[in-house]
């Protein structure tokens, strides 16, 4: 299994009260299996599969007001030292740092507009086994209405430094980690619900994004954004059955140099 590095997103899983229902909902959109662990304590945690490859988890809320949410995971090699950070950039600790059985020490944390994330210490569970293809993570991307305040959060957390990027309808802001861009910032979209809180948005590739929509909405979910290109692709913003937020992307096919 390959690591990805630290100060990059490598899992995402969704927390929601309908554990059943996610299953068969995801199962039908992506295509994915499901791996339930084995642990009493895990609640019936289920790993998600496309291809035989880990790709997503999905388990009980932590408090039983939890909204349905999909949560973003940073990679780390030290979860307390970023809980220490997050306290003194002014942000929140809202779960102290722990260890999930033998897989890896995770903490949930949020930042100062009320954005929470993740970060995930490997173990034995180093991560998604799959990015970027077709049922897969692809792109992660804060939501905030206060984006200076983040670039100087997640500067001093993450020694993420903020790029700015070709966007519609806007300005569009790139994270870099080293020599990789890992993830987005973007204002909130105007299709969206006022009175969204600052989050973190999981994206995943899907071979045809308006085929997707077509298919989510089928099941049950909410189509927010129809699908509509932008300069990484043809992107939907979903609304599950169980009220989880997320997003699909269909990449632009990568052009070929000709002789």
């Amino acid at each position: 299994m390959s690591v990805v590095e630290p100060g990059t997103p490598c899992w995402t899983d969704l927390a929601t009260p309908g554990l059943d229902d996610a299953k068969r909902f995801y199962a039908e959109l992506f295509g994915w299996t499901g791996r339930v662990s084995p642990e009493p304590a895990a609640g019936g945690y289920t790993v998600f599969q496309k291809d035989g490859r880990a790709v997503a988890g999905v388990g009980p809320p932590a408090a039983p007001d939890q909204v349905p949410i999909w949560s973003t995971y940073v990679a780390t090699d030290d979860a307390d030292l970023v809980a220490t950070r997050v306290e003194a950039a002014g942000g929140q600790v809202v779960v102290p740092p722990f260890e999930v059985f033998d897989q890896g020490r995770m903490a949930v944390l949020s930042d100062p507009a009320g954005a929470v994330f993740s970060v995930w210490q490997p173990m034995a569970m180093r991560g998604a086994e799959l990015f970027n293809a077709p049922g897969s993570m692809c792109w992660n991307e804060l939501v905030t209405p206060d984006p200076e305040r983040a670039r100087d959060f997640y500067a001093l957390v993450f020694g993420w430094h903020a790029e700015e990027q070709p966007g519609e309808p806007g300005p569009y802001t790139g994270w870099r980690c080293g020599a990789l861009i890992v993830g987005g910032m973007t204002p909130p979209l105007a299709e969206l619900p006022a009175d969204l809180p600052a989050y973190w948005t999981v994206w995943f590739a899907v071979a045809d994004a308006d085929a997707t929509a077509t298919r989510a909405a089928e099941l049950g979910a909410t189509v927010l954004v129809p699908p509509r290109d932008t300069p990484k692709g043809r992107l939907t913003a979903l609304r599950d059955p169980q009220g989880a937020l997320f997003s699909t992307l269909a990449p632009r096919p990568v052009r070929r140099a000709t002789a």
